[in-house]
């Protein structure tokens, strides 16, 4: 297998904080009951699902495969109030890691289901983002969250996950791994062939541990990846912040965690 290609600048530091703010933001939206599982993948594996002019980012060797549930509420546009129903939806989203030629570190966006069907038609026919639209819940109770998803459109139809967690102790100072798979500052993709990047900013991350009650899931496979083998190496839980987007260089799809 051909060595990874690697970007020619050094990838910028892993920070807990965003860079900076963002006073005029391109959306706004708040991600709420989050749950991150995380594989470790050597960096061939995913290369070449990347976009062009990005390369996988590693911490010591790796990369990560994350699958990512929680509620999207109220997404909006520049300073208007965000949209009440169609703006708050659930989402599970398979994403990867990536770092381009500017050190900047990212994540691609693999595959994400959501429940609602006229923004997935947007972000698919307007930005080419790979929404999918769902039929999805999510319920709680006490410490112990369940999200379930299943496939309705385009396909594959039936693609399906369920995960269960129940809910740790606040982390008070995540690891090196921990801020490496949830600060993210930007997501790299491409509109109409181009690269784009577009950058967030939002709180620090409030994480808790959590303990993988159940997953039954194929949305990794559906994605293009291979199935992940084991218990994921990293299971985290946050109940959510508030987020907001700049401009990019180039226009790009509605943004998730």
């Amino acid at each position: 297998m051909p060595p990874t290609p690697q970007p020619p600048v050094s990838p910028g530091p892993i920070t807990a904080d965003a860079p900076g703010p963002i006073a005029r933001p391109l959306l706004t939206q708040a991600w709420l009951d989050l749950t991150f599982l995380h594989w470790a993948a050597e960096p061939a594996t995913v290369a070449g699902l990347l976009p062009p002019g990005t390369v996988p980012d590693t911490l010591d060797g790796l990369t990560y495969v994350g699958l990512v549930a929680f509620r999207m509420h109220r997404v909006g546009w520049f300073r208007l109030p965000g949209v009440p129903y169609l703006g708050t939806f659930p989402e599970t989203n398979v994403r990867l890691y990536s770092v381009d030629a500017h050190g900047r570190r990212g994540v691609v966006f693999r595959s994400l289901d959501a429940s609602r069907l006229i923004p997935v038609a947007v972000a698919r026919l307007g930005f080419r983002m790979p929404y999918l639209w769902s039929r999805m819940a999510i319920h709680a109770d006490g410490d112990t969250v369940t999200y379930t998803s299943s496939r309705r459109w385009p396909g594959p139809r039936g693609a399906r996950s369920r995960i269960t967690v129940r809910r740790g102790e606040r982390i008070e100072e995540p690891t090196e791994l921990e801020h490496f798979l949830t600060a993210r500052w930007g997501m790299h993709s491409t509109f109409f062939g181009r690269p784009v990047y577009l950058p967030n900013a939002h709180p620090r991350w409030p994480l808790h541990r959590a303990d993988l009650v159940e997953c039954d899931e194929d949305l990794v496979a559906a994605a293009g990846l291979p199935k992940p083998a084991g218990q994921p190496v990293s299971v985290l839980y946050s109940p959510g912040v508030p987020a907001r987007f700049d401009r990019p260089a180039r226009p790009a799809g509605i943004p998730t965690p």
